[in-house]
């Protein structure tokens, strides 16, 4: 668990030049330090998630942000008060966060909120929507917005800088694994939760046993309503003479059946 955390601290914070840490340490009222709190910061101008971070055993968390930029900072954790700042920094800068318990109310609506990252053992789960701009069309585009995780231009995965073994959907073989079939073809808007596994394997009864570190596989959860559909895309080009070529990539994905 441990291991995991450093990795989130380290990978969800790009490091370049003209950029400022952002850190600190949450706790609660009782001063006891929140594991798994989500530090999220989003640009004012253009609304778009420009920093993410988790806090680690300790309540630390570290982002990194741009200089003088105006950022729209909210930490979150379930069954506590949100925190909402702005915040416009131009050097490194420390800041500790207490959350408040949330007070029941039998009265009113219940709300459910959904932590944007979570994580359970050796695997982190993404939920897609609070990632996502509006503009994704594939599930490239989707993976492109979630800190951690690289598309390389030959549509390969990257976690941790590390290649991914296998990518299934619903816990199911598609594409034949094939990550480039994966992120260029399956529609963004059928992206429910990502899910990295850390230590994957293929036999279920080897994990937490067996040490795999190196092997690292990708869960595409989809969306309610999304369990048939078609999809993909004819491309067409015209030759000499009038002639034309189309080259069709269509799939079919059910629970029970793909193609």
């Amino acid at each position: 668990m441990k291991k995991t955390l450093l990795y989130i601290l380290l990978f969800f914070s790009s490091f370049v030049y003209s950029q400022v840490r952002f850190e600190g340490v949450i706790t609660d009222s009782m001063g006891n330090t929140i594991m798994g709190a989500n530090v999220i910061a989003i640009e004012k101008e253009s609304q778009i998630l420009d920093g993410f971070g988790i806090s680690n055993d300790t309540g630390f968390y570290r982002i990194s942000l741009k200089k003088n930029k105006d950022y729209q900072i909210k930490i979150s954790f379930i069954g506590f008060q949100q925190i909402e700042l702005d915040l416009n920094i131009s050097e490194d800068f420390e800041k500790n966060f207490i959350l408040e318990q949330q007070a029941e109310a039998l009265d009113e609506v219940e709300i459910v909120y959904e932590m944007p990252v979570t994580i359970k053992g050796d695997t982190i789960v993404y939920n897609a929507d609070s990632f996502n701009t509006g503009s994704e069309k594939k599930l490239g585009d989707v993976l492109k917005n979630m800190p951690g995780i690289e598309v390389t231009d030959e549509g390969t995965i990257e976690v941790e800088g590390k290649e991914i073994t296998k990518i299934t959907v619903e816990g199911k073989d598609f594409f034949d694994g094939d990550s480039k079939l994966a992120t260029q073809n399956l529609p963004a808007n059928a992206v429910n939760k990502v899910e990295v596994l850390r230590n994957f394997t293929e036999v279920s009864q080897l994990r937490n046993v067996t040490n795999n570190e190196d092997n690292i596989a990708i869960n595409i959860s989809l969306k309610t309503g999304k369990d048939k559909f078609w999809f993909g895309e004819i491309v067409g080009a015209k030759g000499n003479e009038d002639t034309y070529l189309a080259a069709p990539k269509i799939f079919y994905y059910a629970k029970d059946l793909s193609m």
